[in-house]
């Protein structure tokens, strides 16, 4: 069974930057798609980004394209978040996820969620 772990939270300033990692045990990504999702207090879990782990392809949110950045080491069989210049509005628990269908933005669709990690952004 995959069992997913999410690090590198924290709290930092607006125009800051964190790298968050999605580090993967018991089974590998292999053919499917690892996603990132976040959640806001008193907000639905809404899709951040994701990556095809066999070929690489990424597709992100409208909100976080061009600060975010997906990548993948299959070695390490680890996921990263690059995150540069968040704001405030980027404050919430970051979860990390597996799905089949690969393209897809829905929560309902993956599964294998970690623990989540937060991030909190001052203005």
């Amino acid at each position: 069974q995959l069992q997913l772990v999410e690090s590198g939270g924290g709290l930092v300033h607006t125009g800051g930057s964190l790298r968050l990692s999605c580090a993967a045990s018991g089974r590998t990504f292999s053919s499917a798609t690892m996603g990132w999702f976040r959640q806001a207090p008193g907000k639905e879990r809404e899709f951040v980004a994701a990556i095809m782990w066999t070929v690489g392809a990424s597709y992100y949110a409208d909100s976080v394209k061009g600060r975010f950045t997906i990548s993948r080491d299959n070695a390490q069989n680890t996921g990263y978040l690059q995150m540069n210049n968040l704001k405030p509005e980027d404050t919430a628990v970051y979860y990390c996820a597996k799905t089949n269908r690969a393209g897809s933005r829905m929560p309902a669709d993956f599964g294998s969620w970690g623990q989540g990690t937060q991030v909190t952004v001052s203005s």
